[in-house]
């Protein structure tokens, strides 16, 4: 038995080896054009396998709504996931490995912008087609999109800067009234701010507008706080963020002309998918930007060791200050974004809860890390979805979930790793001259 069990804790160690060495060739414009492959077959035949396998109609996210409401249906949930996604994108994956290896090869001399906009137009093209079969996905996606601008606007604080800050449903809040503010004032009318003073044809060109509006109204909100915190550090800055969220939540709960407890409603439906995805390349482009920049850098040494970096003429207070109000201002428009995908907003949608959920993507995805975020808010949201029919439990499973993390990975999944886009583009096999 002994012999049994060592011999199977090595093998296990070499099947994964041997599966990574047999799926390390793919490149990942292979496996986007899998994955889109994937979608547009659930688009044609996803119903009549969901019916083959006793499903009622195709799973919401990868069967695992519809397992929980019904564990009988989990066999045939767990088929319908592997045929349409798990086996097509890596049978797919493999043909196309070769050929798109080599149009990688020749990628990676071009001007970085083309192959970047070629991945990210067949990123977006697998979106839209797995939102499009139904609304539902399409809410959610956009809401996933929304939490990786906020958890990546955080995790300048929380991570590059070394600070904790608990302010942040306060800027997201913050950015929500301002952009709401704005374009329900001009192009709805509304029982609160009367008649619209503008034609609703304008609004999509006054959209964006609002929305850095509302980053800026953020950033403001950032500088009254970020001028007496930063002289303090530690438990005193977090307690006294923690405070300037609770006056923001209580502020817009009593100021009646705009809406007071009952908040805005009726927000122009201009956040489709396009819009999200657009922000949101711009966002984690914009943030990966600032953060390997000289003034990131500067953030970084802030966070090891202050008082080194002053002596190495860093302005501390000055560098702490932009990345603050940098971090509220796309925690701002995160905000505006969000406001204009449910069209509707209160106090209540910006308190605790929000702040325990933007602070458990930070710590699980990853410190210091734009991967982090995006794989911390990616699997934190859709996890939260996927649990739902459990109501309560929900709220002990995720809660488990982040202790483990913080045990075995304190640091979080993917932690203190540069986003470099040339490595994600550049081909998957050694060249002649190589070997």
């Amino acid at each position: 038995m002994v012999e049994k069990n060592g011999a199977s804790s090595i093998d296990t160690p070499k099947r994964f080896a041997r599966l990574r060495q047999f799926l390390g060739d793919i490149p990942l414009l292979a496996w986007l054009f899998g994955g889109l492959i994937s979608v547009l077959v659930e688009t044609q035949v996803g119903d009549a396998l969901a019916s083959v396998l006793g499903l009622p109609k195709v799973p919401v996210l990868f069967g695992c709504v519809l397992a929980l409401k019904h564990p009988l249906m989990l066999p045939g949930a767990l088929a319908y996931v592997f045929v349409i996604y798990v086996a097509t994108i890596v049978l797919v994956g493999k043909i196309t490995a070769r050929p798109f290896n080599l149009l990688a090869e020749k990628m990676i001399q071009w001007p970085i912008v083309i192959p970047v906009a070629i991945h990210l137009i067949t990123l977006y093209a697998i979106m839209h087609v797995w939102s499009d079969i139904s609304l539902y996905r399409e809410l959610t996606l956009k809401l996933t999109l929304i939490a990786i601008m906020l958890t990546l606007s955080l995790n300048i604080i929380n991570g590059y800067m070394g600070e904790f800050s608990c302010s942040h449903p306060g800027f997201m809040s913050l950015g929500a009234y301002g952009a709401s503010a704005i374009m329900v004032l001009f192009f709805v009318n509304d029982r609160l701010f009367g008649k619209a003073l503008l034609p609703e044809a304008l609004s999509p060109f006054f959209f964006p507008i609002a929305l850095i509006l509302g980053g800026v109204a953020a950033a403001l909100g950032a500088l009254l706080i970020a001028i007496p915190s930063f002289k303090t550090r530690g438990d005193y800055l977090a307690i006294i963020s923690l405070a300037f969220m609770f006056i923001v939540k209580s502020l817009f709960e009593n100021l009646q002309f705009m809406g007071g407890a009952r908040g805005i409603k009726g927000q122009p439906d201009l956040a489709n998918l396009p819009t999200v995805f657009i922000w949101l390349v711009i966002c984690v482009w914009v943030i990966n930007n600032f953060v390997r920049s000289t003034m990131g850098k500067a953030l970084n040494a802030v966070r090891d060791d202050e008082m080194a970096a002053e002596a190495m003429t860093v302005n501390t207070r000055r560098t702490k200050m932009v990345a603050f109000l940098f971090a509220a201002f796309w925690a701002g428009v995160a905000g505006g974004l969000f406001a204009h995908t449910v069209r509707f907003i209160n106090p209540n949608t910006f308190g605790v809860q929000r702040l325990a959920e933007v602070l458990a993507m930070v710590y699980f995805g990853g410190l210091n890390s734009v991967y982090g975020s995006i794989v911390g808010a990616v699997s934190l949201n859709l996890l939260s979805e996927m649990l739902r029919p459990l109501a309560l439990f929900k709220w002990i499973i995720i809660p488990l979930l982040l202790i483990l993390i913080m045990i075995y990975r304190p640091t979080g999944l993917v932690a203190f790793k540069e986003f470099d886009v040339r490595k994600l583009i550049q081909p998957k096999h050694k060249s002649e001259k190589e070997v």
